[in-house]
C-alpha cells in the first residue's frame, strides 16, 4: 500500500537505480532515496464562509437565468444537472471558502481535555527524550499509555454512538464523515524510536518483491 501511496506524489523519491539480486531471490533489487522534507502532514479542510457570502447577488444571479429555456425539453436528470451547473457558478462568485488545518481544524468526536493533556505529556516525554532528559525506557510508558487512553476513549465515543443512534442519527453520522476525510499530503517516514528516515539502508520482503530503501521502508 506505502508504494502506491508514494507513487502518487511527485517529489517523494528519487535517485532510483535497479540494482542486483539480493541473496537467493530472482528479484531485482531497487535503491532509492526519500526527497521530502521533516515535516508532520496536517489536516486540511476546506468549508463554504456562509458569514462572508453576499446572498442578494447570489439570488440576483439565479434570478437572470431563463429557466424556462434552459430547461425546455430536459427529463429530470438533464434538468437536475443544468440546475446544478448554474447554482455552482452562482456559488462560487458568492460564497468564498475558508480552510482550516491543524489545530484550528474540528477535533475528533473522541477528543476531550483530559486525552488532550496525555497527548501534551507525550509530546513533552517525546522533546526530553530526544534531549537526552528522559530515558528511552520512561518515554516508552508514556507513549503506551496515552495509545492506550486514545483506544479506549474511540471505543467508548464508538459505543455511546451505537447506543444513542435510535434517538439521534446526526451525531452518527458526522462522526462517519469525519472519519472519511483523509490527509491532503503524505508526511516523511519515521522509525519507531521517533526519528526521521533519510540514508538508512533498510531492507524488507513484501510480496515476494524486495527493495532496499535509501531513508524509507521496504516497498514492494
Amino acid at each position: 500500500m506505502l508504494d502506491l501511496v508514494l507513487t502518487s506524489k511527485e517529489g517523494l523519491v528519487g535517485n532510483v537505480k535497479l540494482k542486483g539480486s539480493l541473496g537467493c531471490s530472482d528479484h531485482e533489487t531497487v535503491e532509492f532515496k526519500i526527497l521530502r522534507a521533516a515535516k508532520r502532514a496536517h489536516s486540511k479542510v476546506t468549508t463554504l464562509d456562509f458569514r462572508r457570502a453576499d446572498f442578494g447577488l447570489f439570488r440576483d444571479l439565479l434570478g437572470r437565468v431563463p429557466w424556462d429555456k434552459a430547461l425546455e425539453g430536459r427529463g429530470a436528470q438533464e434538468s437536475w444537472l443544468v440546475f446544478k451547473g448554474h447554482l455552482l457558478q452562482a456559488q462560487e462568485r458568492c460564497i468564498p471558502t475558508k480552510t482550516t488545518s491543524g489545530k484550528t481544524a474540528r477535533r475528533p468526536a473522541w477528543m476531550n481535555k483530559e486525552l488532550l493533556d496525555k497527548l501534551r505529556h507525550k509530546q513533552e516525554a517525546y522533546r526530553g527524550w530526544k534531549r537526552g532528559q528522559v530515558a528511552w525506557e520512561e518515554y516508552r510508558v508514556v507513549v503506551r499509555a496515552a495509545r492506550d487512553q486514545v483506544r479506549k476513549a474511540k471505543a467508548l465515543t464508538e459505543l455511546n454512538l451505537a447506543r444513542d443512534i435510535k434517538g439521534n442519527t446526526k451525531s452518527f453520522y458526522r462522526y462517519v464523515s469525519d472519519k472519511r476525510k483523509t490527509r491532503e499530503n503524505v508526511g516523511p517516514l519515521w522509525k519507531e524510536t521517533g526519528d526521521l528516515v533519510t540514508w538508512d539502508m533498510e531492507k524488507d520482503c513484501l510480496q515476494g518483491h524486495v527493495v532496499i530503501g535509501q531513508g524509507a521502508m521496504a516497498l514492494s
